[in-house]
């Protein structure tokens, strides 16, 4: 399959401008006898030109759906990474989001087979910024669990039974408490995460800052990563025999 994206010369074979039969097209690598063309300074034959004026980097539904589906799997991917590494490490390391926004950047251009533009730039900044802050998710849920366990642990001792071997009567029974709706807890959740960047200015404003300048950082990645890949073709130019000597 021809890589219109990458042109590759063949540097094994000496390429002569102006020699008609030395010059090779840098998409198929087939010999140029005749007229050529300039597509983003690479030659190419007169087929190569037309394929690419006609099929390359269409913006399709399809292309965006497919762009999508690999940018929200590798949203998914870093956030699981992120949050795994501040769980067992116990340290958040921003600089984690380049990491996430290149991942994303790179999961999209890839699922669209190289089209870009700015709905793909969009929705990998979005994904970007979705995988880094909901990443605190998972790390709050660990440290409550942690927390609940460790106030288990404490509460236990102190609940000394009674003169009858039975426990005071003084202590009352706890109240049921309803329990919250699923739904509404995981939105609140997730509102929260999404917030996450900011709600660390209550603690750490300057700590705060910087995790906000990486992840503008990280936005970027996945920005220009999908960004259009512009196509200039020029030609055709004549490929002059060379001058007898």
């Amino acid at each position: 399959m021809t890589d219109f994206n990458n042109p590759s010369p063949q540097f094994g074979t000496a390429e002569y401008v102006g020699s008609p039969g030395a010059d090779h097209c840098q998409f198929c690598q087939q010999p140029i006898a005749g007229n050529y063309y300039r597509a983003n300074g690479a030659m190419a034959c007169p087929g190569c030109a037309e394929k690419m004026r006609g099929e390359l980097a269409k913006d399709t539904h399809a292309a965006y759906v497919r762009a999508i589906l690999f940018g929200v799997v590798a949203a998914i991917l870093g956030m699981i990474l992120y949050a795994t590494f501040a769980i067992v490490t116990g340290i958040v390391i921003g600089y984690a989001a380049l990491a996430v926004g290149w991942l994303v950047g790179k999961a999209m251009i890839t699922g669209s087979n190289g089209v870009g533009g700015r709905r793909y730039q969009i929705a990998a900044v979005l994904l970007t910024y979705a995988a880094v802050s909901t990443a605190a998710i998972p790390v709050w849920i660990h440290y409550a669990g942690e927390h609940k366990q460790s106030q288990r642990q404490k509460a236990a001792p102190s609940a000394a039974p009674g003169e009858d071997g039975s426990e005071s009567d003084s202590q009352e029974q706890p109240t049921a408490r309803p329990r919250p709706n699923f739904v509404s807890a995981l939105g609140t959740l997730l509102v929260l995460g999404l917030a996450s960047p900011f709600l660390e200015f209550t603690s750490n404003p300057f700590g705060a800052l910087i995790g906000l300048v990486i992840l503008f950082v990280g936005m970027q990645f996945a920005w220009k990563m999908t960004g259009a890949k512009p196509l200039q073709v020029f030609g055709p130019f004549e490929n002059s025999p060379q001058a007898p000597r």
